[in-house]
């Protein structure tokens, strides 16, 4: 073997040739949208992704909880939409309302007090070509009133209010005279809806003729399904 060989094989010793290592695969992630969208989960327009206003403090409901709520009623109208009047009182981020025109419903009606919610759902409706949205702006309550009051009735509507600000309690009343025969309320909300009777403090007189028929919790919000009992108001 000459010198340079020798030397050669010294520093192969010093200086060992370094496997190269493998970076594992990406495994793709599934992410959900930043806070300041929200993704139709079913129906014509599902995977459509629309902005959400931050500025007001808008709390669209989480996905998991929608594709929940949404089988819930699905079944529940044997998941036909065709003829389905609905009412969203707190339109906000439209999450609730844009979910129900994308499954078939005849017509929706949306409805917000601030402003710029109502240009962004204006923003959005044009971007889906929703035809079967009609949206408002006005008090929820007074919206409630005044609709009750045209003779308006609704197979299913949304109540999905500010926490904290007992709003429930003001506008569930209202909604007697809005649902049809067999309409369903969903509402959502900090604090659980389904009460023991046999407690000190009861079932709430504003909740005495509604029936939960549905109900669950993710992380703090509590969600339902309610019915009308007229049997109730009566007795």
């Amino acid at each position: 073997m000459g010198p340079y060989a020798i030397v050669a094989a010294i520093e192969l010793k010093k200086f060992p040739m370094q496997k190269k290592i493998k970076k594992p695969a990406k495994v793709p992630v599934h992410h959900a949208p930043p806070p300041n969208q929200v993704r139709i989960i079913g129906g014509q327009w599902k995977r459509s992704v629309l902005p959400v206003l931050q500025a007001l403090g808008l709390r669209p409901t989480p996905d998991r909880v929608r594709e929940t709520v949404f089988n819930w009623i699905n079944h529940l109208r044997d998941g036909d939409w065709s003829n389905a009047q609905v009412l969203d009182l707190f339109a906000g981020s439209g999450a609730l309302g844009f979910e129900a025109a994308s499954r078939g419903a005849a017509a929706v009606t949306m409805v917000d007090t601030h402003t710029p919610v109502i240009r962004q759902l204006e923003e959005n409706k044009t971007k889906l070509r929703a035809d079967n949205v009609q949206l408002l702006r006005g008090d929820a309550l007074l919206t409630a009133q005044g609709l009750a009051a045209r003779g308006q009735r609704f197979d299913l509507i949304f109540l999905d209010p500010p926490y904290q600000q007992d709003f429930l309690a003001k506008v569930l009343p209202l909604c007697a005279n809005l649902l049809k025969d067999g309409g369903i309320v969903y509402a959502e909300s900090g604090l659980a809806m389904v009460f023991d009777e046999n407690s000190e403090q009861g079932k709430p007189e504003w909740m005495a003729p509604w029936e939960v028929i549905r109900a669950d919790k993710a992380g703090t919000v509590y969600y339902h399904l309610l019915t009308y009992n007229k049997v109730a108001t009566t007795a």
